[in-house]
C-alpha cells in the first residue's frame, strides 16, 4: 500500500500527534526492515507531511527509491534524516548542547538535529569534559544565556554535576555508552547522572539524544507556548 488510503500491514502512523503534544511521530528505523521503512515513507509522502527518522543507517538510505532519497536530508554521524520540509529556524538560541568529549558527538548531533527539525537552533560546545575543567568554565557565561542545557557525556558523566552546580538553567543529562571497562556501555554514566548531588538535573536514557531534545522542546513549549 503506497497511497495512504488504508492501513498497511504492521504500520499505523500517528499523523495527528503534533496537534496533541507539540511533537510529531518520529520513525525509529532500528529494528525495522527496509521495506517497512519505505512503506512508512510512502504514507508520509502521500499525506504531504514531514517526519524525523532516527537510527537510520547509511546502507538503509541506499536502499531507498530515488524519489525518497531526494526528499531526505541525511546526516550519517547522528544517523538522522529529515524527510520533507522542516520548521524554519527561530531567531533565538534557547538550547545549548555540551559534550564531555568528541566521542559523544554522535549522540549530541542526534539532539541537535531533532531540535533543528522543530526550528530550534542550538549552541554546540564540544569536548569540554572535566579532565580539562578550564575548557568548560570559560564557556559558562554563554551557557547562562540559554534556557536549557543538554549535557552529553560518557565515562563517569562528571560534567553533568558540574553544570548542575554552576547553572540555574534546566539541565538535561544524556549519559552515553562512551568509556572503557566499568563504564559498562553507559550504565556508570547513567547511575552517576541519576545520583548527581546537583538538585533538579533531568536524566534520559543512555545514548538518547532524541529524547533529550524532545524534553527540551516540551519545556520550551511550556515556557513560551506551543510551536505553530
Amino acid at each position: 500500500m503506497t497511497d495512504g488510503s488504508e492501513p498497511a500491514p504492521d504500520v499505523a502512523l500517528d499523523l495527528k500527534r503534533y496537534a496533541r503534544i507539540g511533537l510529531d511521530e518520529a520513525l525509529l528505523c532500528g529494528g525495522k526492515t527496509d521495506e517497512q521503512i519505505i512503506t512508512i515513507l510512502d504514507i508520509v509522502a502521500s499525506n504531504l507531511v514531514s517526519m524525523l527518522l532516527t537510527r537510520l543507517e547509511p546502507n538503509v538510505v541506499e536502499a531507498f527509491p530515488e524519489h525518497h532519497r531526494r526528499r531526505l536530508d541525511y546526516d550519517p554521524l547522528s544517523r538522522t534524516g529529515w524527510y520533507g520540509e522542516i520548521a524554519p529556524a527561530r531567531p533565538t538560541i534557547d538550547v545549548a548542547i555540551v559534550t564531555g568529549g568528541t566521542s559523544d558527538l554522535r549522540v549530541a548531533r542526534e539532539s541537535g538535529r531533532t531540535l533543528r527539525y522543530y526550528g530550534h537552533q542550538a549552541l554546540e560546545i564540544n569536548d569540554v569534559g572535566v579532565a580539562g575543567l578550564w575548557r568548560l568554565l570559560e564557556r559558562i557565561p554563554e551557557l547562562r544565556r540559554v534556557r536549557v542545557v543538554i549535557a552529553v557525556a560518557g565515562m563517569d558523566a562528571a560534567i553533568v554535576s558540574v553544570l548542575g552546580g554552576l547553572l540555574g538553567n534546566v539541565v538535561i543529562a544524556v549519559p552515553t555508552s562512551t568509556g572503557y571497562g566499568v563504564a559498562h556501555q553507559g550504565e556508570t554514566a547513567l547511575a552517576a547522572s541519576l545520583a548527581s548531588c546537583a538538585s533538579g538535573v533531568v536524566v534520559v536514557n543512555i545514548d538518547n539524544g532524541y529524547g533529550a531534545a524532545c524534553a527540551a522542546i516540551r519545556l520550551l513549549n511550556s515556557f513560551g507556548g506551543r510551536l505553530t
